[in-house]
C-alpha cells in the first residue's frame, strides 16, 4: 500500500530576479501554487523557503546573497532532502533547483517534471476545497 510522500517542490526563487523582493515573491508564489494540487494527491509538499526564510530571519539575517543566507537558504534545501520521498522540478533557471534534483537522484530519490507524473495516494481521500470547509 503506498503511503504518503513528502515532496520537495523545486524551481526558481531568487533565479533571474536580481535580488528584487517582489521578484522573489512572486517566485515564491509559483512554487506554492503547486502544493495544494500535491496535498489534493494525498502527499505533503514542502518548499525549502518555508524553512529557510524563518531560520535565516530568526539568525538575524535580511540581506538576500550574503554570507548568512548562502549559509542558510540552500543547505536547508539539502537538509529536507533527507527527509523528502520526491522532488517536483519546476521549469525555469535554477541552480539551487539543479543541484536539489542532482542530490535527489545520487539518492535515488524520483524526480518529477510534472504534477501529472505525480501518484495519487489511493489509500487516502484527496482532498478538495469543500471538504476541509
Amino acid at each position: 500500500m503506498p503511503k504518503p510522500m513528502m515532496i520537495l517542490i523545486a524551481g526558481p526563487y531568487r533565479s533571474g530576479t536580481g535580488d528584487d523582493p517582489e521578484r522573489m515573491a512572486a517566485n515564491l508564489r509559483r512554487l506554492e501554487e503547486a502544493a495544494w494540487p500535491i496535498f489534493r494527491k494525498g502527499h505533503v509538499p514542502m518548499i525549502g523557503e518555508w524553512v529557510a526564510l524563518p531560520v535565516l530571519h530568526g539568525a538575524g539575517g535580511s540581506q538576500v546573497g550574503d554570507a548568512l543566507y548562502d549559509r542558510v537558504m540552500h543547505p536547508t534545501a539539502h537538509r529536507l532532502l533527507q527527509h523528502c520521498d520526491a522532488v517536483l522540478r519546476l521549469p525555469g533557471a535554477s541552480t539551487g533547483a539543479d543541484n536539489d534534483v542532482r542530490i535527489a537522484r545520487e539518492r535515488g530519490i524520483p524526480v518529477y517534471h510534472s504534477l501529472d507524473e505525480i501518484p495519487l495516494d489511493t489509500a487516502l481521500e484527496p482532498a478538495t476545497p469543500a471538504a476541509c470547509a
